[in-house]
């Protein structure tokens, strides 16, 4: 296989910051891609932690999303340890927060979460167009509801990446109300029963599932699973729909942190 260019997009990634499985993947996966010869970059937000913990961060782009009144930046940055090259996605009005990166300190959701991810999926394909400092990958590999957005955005530009959605958990859809889809300036052709719009309302998680050109998950039985609707969380018709570009991959552990001996 040729080597690629890969950029790889996740809410989060360990060591820098963690909450499930999808830190373990998002922070191992990359290396194991690099480590076959592939050049791939990590791009995440620029939570506090992740400030904290990532190693030579420099400015690298000033970003006009129009969502943040004082602008965005793209920091590039590197992995402790490993020197993976990152992207960080700094915003600080929606990422300069303490602990956990979804949920406030009440263990409840922040109300402008579908504002953030969506800041974060317009950076993304910034990115992903070659627009900030002229590398562009050849496959953007998008992680959860999170980066749901992010083949909805690419799929009208002529010379866009190639696209991959990887469903960690179905459970977690990012299901928001059309006054949402407003707020978000969102292109109306989106607001359709193919594209976002799920049962009145709108799901990043199902614009993931429909544009991208592949859509993997954990595991061969987890695929089989999320197509029937007793896992399928209401997306088990679409899945069936795209069962010809639907993958279960089994998920890998990382040997150097997982390892038996120790």
């Amino acid at each position: 296989m040729s080597s690629q260019k890969i950029l790889f997009a996740s809410s989060e990634a360990a060591p820098l910051i963690k909450t499930g499985g999808l830190a373990d993947v998002a922070g191992s996966l990359p290396l194991a891609l690099q480590a076959l010869g592939h050049d791939v970059r990590l791009i995440l937000p620029a939570y506090p932690d992740v400030l904290a913990r990532a190693v030579k961060i420099t400015p690298l782009s000033e970003l006009n999303l129009g969502q943040v009144p004082e602008g965005v930046r793209i920091l590039q940055a590197e992995m402790p340890d490993s020197g993976l090259p990152l992207y960080l996605v700094d915003a600080p009005v929606y990422f300069d927060r303490p602990g956990n990166p979804y949920h406030d300190h009440a263990g409840q959701p922040y109300a402008d979460n579908p504002q953030r991810f969506a800041l974060f999926c317009r950076a993304i394909v910034v990115q992903a167009l070659g627009q900030v400092d002229g590398w562009q990958p050849d496959l953007v590999h998008c992680n959860d509801w999170q980066t749901g957005l992010v083949a909805p955005l690419l799929a009208g530009e002529w010379q866009r990446p190639a696209t991959v959605f990887t469903i960690h958990n179905l459970a977690y859809q990012g299901v928001y109300d059309r006054a949402v889809f407003d707020q978000l300036g969102l292109p109306e052709y989106l607001w359709h029963h193919d594209g976002l719009e799920f049962y009145g309302r709108m799901s990043f998680i199902k614009g993931g599932i429909a544009f991208s050109d592949s859509v993997t998950t954990v595991s061969p039985t987890y695929a089989k699973e999320i197509c029937e609707p007793r896992l399928g969380y209401g997306l088990d018709g679409l899945l069936r729909h795209r069962a010809d570009r639907l993958f279960g991959i089994l998920n890998g552990i990382d040997t150097a942190v997982w390892d038996p001996r120790s």
